[in-house]
């Protein structure tokens, strides 16, 4: 039987579709509308810029300078094309304004399309050249000011009508040149902390679909062992079954049909946990069908036993300490480790005199001994790397068992040693250390 699956196999393109979902719903309907819809937002921009030069349009027009609301109604046709050619854009606007400045320069909302276009290049470019392009577009706007104040453009003022200082127009134009230098650069660190943002978004979507990968690899080579596990140890207790039957079928047929019974209750076994186990993996599984609940391990334990007796194994059990932890994922580790050293034993011992398994529990450490006095695990092969825990490369198996039993253990910051046991026989030696309570952790 098979524990229950923690982690789904989700594949990364789902998690970056998810991750997107919730980027989605945190920007808010409008928000959301805008982002999915950019010629809306190029409306929406252009229509914010006109109402914002409006009233200097309507002054120029007044006056007679008819060139104002030209230039600033071609501002706002670049401004339409931000999105696809932003550093473009920022030079023609720049110009307009400029062009605007010199001929209307104490109009209201005065770099207003910078505003705009800086920030388009702030969102698409390095924090590097949005900083150096706020300079570029600044600096003749700054400098056409400096004229006003203290060079040859002195005396445009317009008259309003009463008293003024002395220097009010020096006062005017070092204002208005602080007022288009900062809201310049609160246009470009909006854009610089909009970028940013998206990259950080981008970031978190590439690590959930790595995390998600990640997984899906991980829950598969969980499944790949939880399926060697089931077809491994019951095809060899099938086999074996089956031959016992074959040769005590006319002298002891009354063993025979208990051999053959017990071989029906493996086969069905397995099927159920490769139902179990594949269960999993299908999304439209109805309840039931396969269950997930985790292994009662410390109940089956001895069933497990007694099908490999059946089987014909000379087997001994004894358990010493305490009962193991009431934790189905730590008895589905002791059980799977146990299967896997009897199935090795039943597939390549031979000249079996005795099978010793011993569970030992001393406080947070539980310890797994499983030896035979065989001869088929030495001499198919030769001795496995002891701490590695695996086969060698001239033995009978494929080494995914043990590698398997040392993958579990790792869980529970153990250690799973197999090699020889004196001149013959094979011995699997496994500790697991528990420290789920404060009983087994000693305080």
């Amino acid at each position: 039987m098979i524990d229950a699956v923690a982690v789904r196999d989700a594949p990364a393109g789902q998690a970056d579709a998810s991750f997107a979902e919730i980027t989605a719903r945190r920007r808010g309907r409008i928000r959301r509308y805008l982002f999915q819809h950019p010629r809306a937002m190029d409306a929406v921009v252009v229509a914010s810029y006109l109402l914002l030069v409006i009233p200097t349009a309507a002054e120029s027009v007044r006056d007679g300078v008819w060139p104002v609301a030209v230039l600033l109604a071609a501002a706002a046709a670049a401004l339409s094309f931000r999105r696809s050619h932003p550093v473009p854009v920022v030079v023609v606007v720049t110009l307009l304004e400029v062009g605007v400045t010199l001929l209307h320069p104490w109009g209201s909302n005065v770099s207003a399309g910078l505003w705009f276009a800086l920030y388009a290049v702030a969102v698409v470019r390095s924090r590097r050249f949005a900083l150096a392009t706020l300079a570029a577009a600044t600096a003749p706007l700054l400098f056409l000011y400096l004229q006003l104040a203290v060079g040859p453009l002195d005396g445009r003022l317009p008259d309003m009508g009463v008293s003024t200082p002395e220097n009010f127009q020096l006062i005017t134009s070092i204002a208005a040149a602080v007022s288009i230098t900062l809201s310049n650069v609160i246009a470009t660190g909006i854009g610089v902390s909009v970028r940013q943002r998206r990259e950080h978004e981008h970031e978190i979507a590439a690590w959930a679909a790595r995390a998600a990968q990640l997984g899906s690899v991980t829950e598969r080579n969980r499944i790949a062992r939880e399926m060697h596990d089931i077809v491994a140890h019951s095809l060899t207790v099938m086999v074996s079954l089956s031959d016992g039957a074959a040769v005590v079928v006319k002298k002891d047929p009354a063993r025979a049909a208990e051999v053959l019974g017990e071989l029906s209750r493996t086969g069905r076994t397995a099927l159920a946990d490769m139902r179990r186990v594949l269960g999993v993996l299908r999304d439209d599984s109805a309840p039931g069908q396969a269950p997930r609940e985790p292994l009662a391990a410390g109940d089956n334990l001895g069933k497990l036993l007694e099908g490999f007796r059946a089987a014909g194994l000379p087997l001994h059990y004894t358990h010493t300490g305490p009962s193991l932890p009431d934790d189905a994922a730590f008895q589905l580790t002791v059980y799977r480790i146990v299967q896997e050293s009897l199935t090795n034993v039943l597939r390549y011992g031979r000249s079996l005199g005795r099978v010793d398994v011993a569970v030992v529990r001393e406080g947070s450490t539980v310890t797994i001994d499983v030896v035979d006095d065989g001869r088929g695990s030495v001499d198919s092969g030769g001795p496995a790397a002891a701490t590695a825990a695996r086969d060698t490369a001239g033995s009978v198996g494929s080494g995914r068992g043990l590698a398997g039993m040392l993958e579990r253990a790792r869980i529970y910051a153990g250690t799973v040693e197999a090699g020889r046991s004196g001149d013959r026989g094979w011995r699997v030696h496994a500790v697991l250390h528990w420290y789920g309570d404060n009983e087994s952790m000693g305080t």
